[in-house]
């Protein structure tokens, strides 16, 4: 665990880190169908954030990098196959995710909040359209703001 996510148990920080197969379920499954472009796309951007990513989630990406497409798996086979049942459970899990955020100093909070949201819209453009456009379908993009997940914005003031 990195220094940034040292109040956390590690069953919270656990939780955190499976967010992100989660989001990947979650949007690549938005229409009823998960791509193999998707899966592949989400696995490449994991594995990019693990190398560039600033100091605060760095550590954090390394860590669910290292497990990540079997993750997204496990999700696969333990979620329901039903789209809607699917999106209601995956939604519960990352509503849980509130309290946990709230631990966190506020712009490692921030920065892990819009690293979730940014990852989701690469998910979401995975896949479709004609030269990038248009490729995020009504489906996707009705999920793409992760309602459930409470905001976490910082000013810039705020950020060191």
């Amino acid at each position: 665990m990195t220094p940034y996510f040292e109040m956390l148990s590690e069953s919270e920080y656990q939780q955190l880190k499976d967010a992100l197969a989660l989001i990947t379920v979650y949007i690549a499954g938005a229409d009823g169908s998960i791509d193999k472009e998707e899966m592949e796309w989400a696995e490449k951007v994991t594995e990019i954030r693990s190398y560039k990513m600033t100091d605060d989630l760095l550590g954090f990406y390394q860590e669910l990098n290292a497990d990540f497409p079997e993750k997204v798996n496990t999700f696969l086979k333990e979620l329901p196959t039903d789209t809607n049942a699917r999106n209601a459970a995956v939604e519960g899990k990352l509503e849980a995710l509130n309290p946990i955020m709230a631990k966190l100093d506020m712009p490692v909070g921030a920065h892990l909040y819009k690293s979730y949201i940014t990852f989701a819209h690469h998910v979401a453009k995975a896949t479709g359209g004609f030269l990038g456009f248009f490729s995020i379908s009504p489906k996707e993009k009705a999920l793409l703001g992760l309602t459930m997940i409470t905001p976490i914005v910082v000013e810039e003031s705020e950020e060191e």
